[in-house]
């Protein structure tokens, strides 16, 4: 673990001591690096159980590649932001890699958690850096209203988590993670009892988003930078995935009756979401009520607490970090020249840049859930596990299946085919850099298909 968060650690007077004309080529190699090393925690996922077990922090195959997502995207989140903030003063710049690698560090720690109220501390930390992001870095003058609605909403939802940690570990007398799944079950009856199991899972929900408490995540991603809605999308919802995962364990007894509302509420989400989509005229928006959407599909898959279902919603939460990251990018490429998001006056961009309509489909297949990619593996294994628990719930994931499906090729054909619009006129070609990102997002995900056990989980 430390070889890991020293060297992120020390990215951060790296970025405040380089020369302005190294700053983004030095900080870019350093975080490259630490992702090269970091994917060494994925070799002995063979084995169910804790590897890299210290006294605070320990990897294990649900972990892992949550981890190796995270330190993947730094590099990725440096190269995206490279081109709209050379126009800042240098110590902004240095401040917003800070921000960047700070970010990177919380996540480490909250995934590498050994005991929860350390996980419970780090899933607070990351609101600082994000929050930071979005208020001082955010295009427009909506920014402010979006931090707070992030802020409150996350703070209002894991404030009952505290305290129902607190009771957890008055009554079990350890929050460690390793030991927990051993305690015996508790005797949850009364409905003092339902209450804590509630407060346990709703700061989750309130992350994950789960439909009804989602109204925070379209603002902050619309109003955040490039960075600011790459790492919220990729990492920061799973981190209620994870948490959800790791505290369903000791919740046992009581979410057999308790999350049936929860799995409705998720499932009416998927369609819901997605309908929205369908009539956006924003581009960033949309890419965000689709995260929303994916997301109802793991909330479902989590509670129902199958290990097809466990397993599904992994897969699912990698592939969908990586996609969604990728869309995010290149939504930005297209405000970079066009300096809207109006998918309306900006379309037809296939005649200007037609690489850059390659990049674009594939990832709008990949968000569709086209086979072979892992999207469609985690959804598959999600909508059979729900399936298997009650016949209804084919009735709601085919729809919201098609719905997806809908609103991704209506992405794709509104920015990319049709006329192009008279007013715009002359458009920087698309760089080197942008492909190269565009290939560091969209590789991994091709070769997950050819070894899927790295991002399986605990049903090995």
């Amino acid at each position: 673990m430390l070889k890991i968060l020293f060297p992120t650690l020390m990215l951060i007077p790296t970025a405040w001591l380089v020369p302005h004309k190294w700053l983004w080529p030095t900080t870019l190699a350093h975080s490259l690096i630490i992702a090269l090393v970091s994917l060494t925690w994925l070799t002995n996922l063979s084995e169910v159980g804790w590897s890299a077990l210290g006294p605070y922090l320990a990897t294990d195959t649900l972990s892992a590649p949550l981890l190796v997502l995270t330190c993947w995207l730094l590099p990725l989140m440096l190269l995206a932001s490279q081109n709209h903030t050379a126009s800042e003063p240098t110590n902004r710049q240095r401040m917003y890699i800070t921000l960047l690698t700070s970010l990177q560090f919380f996540l480490i720690l909250a995934f590498g958690a050994t005991e929860m109220i350390m996980f419970y501390v780090m899933f607070e930390a990351t609101l600082i850096p994000t929050l930071i992001l979005i208020t001082r870095w955010g295009n427009q003058a909506e920014r402010l209203n979006a931090g707070t609605y992030f802020l409150f909403y996350t703070l209002a939802g894991s404030l009952p988590l505290l305290v129902a940690l607190l009771l957890l570990q008055n009554s079990a007398g350890s929050l460690s993670l390793l030991t927990l799944a051993y305690t015996p079950p508790m005797q949850l009856t009364t409905y003092g009892d339902k209450f804590w199991w509630a407060a346990c899972l709703l700061a989750f929900l309130v992350k994950m988003p789960l439909y009804g408490v989602h109204l925070w995540l379209p603002k902050a991603h619309v109003e955040a930078p490039v960075a600011g809605s790459m790492i919220l999308a990729a990492v920061l919802l799973k981190l209620g995935g994870y948490g959800m995962m790791r505290m369903l364990v000791i919740l046992e007894p009581l979410t057999k009756e308790l999350s049936y509302p929860f799995i409705i509420f998720a499932l009416w989400g998927v369609l819901m979401t997605g309908s929205i989509c369908l009539r956006q005229t924003d581009l960033k928006s949309l890419i965000a009520y689709s995260s929303v959407s994916h997301m109802g599909l793991v909330v479902g898959g989590i509670l129902i607490q199958t290990p097809w279902g466990f397993s599904g919603a992994l897969v699912l939460m990698i592939a969908h970090g990586l996609t969604s990251s990728a869309l995010f990018c290149l939504a930005n490429t297209n405000y970079e020249r066009t300096h809207s998001r109006t998918m309306v006056l900006a379309r037809g961009l296939q005649m200007v840049l037609p690489l850059m309509t390659a990049w674009w489909f594939i990832a709008s297949l990949a968000n569709l859930a086209l086979p072979p990619l892992p999207n469609l593996m985690g959804e598959l294994m999600i909508i059979v596990s729900l399936f298997n628990w009650s016949w209804w719930t084919l009735a709601l994931t085919g729809a919201g299946t098609l719905i997806t499906a809908g609103y991704s090729l209506y992405m794709f054909l509104m920015t990319q085919r049709g006329q192009l619009p008279a007013h715009i006129t002359a458009l920087e070609p698309s760089h080197s850099r942008e492909h190269l990102l565009m290939t560091l997002h969209l590789l991994p995900l091709m070769l997950l298909i050819l070894k899927p056990e790295l991002i399986w989980g605990w049903t090995i």
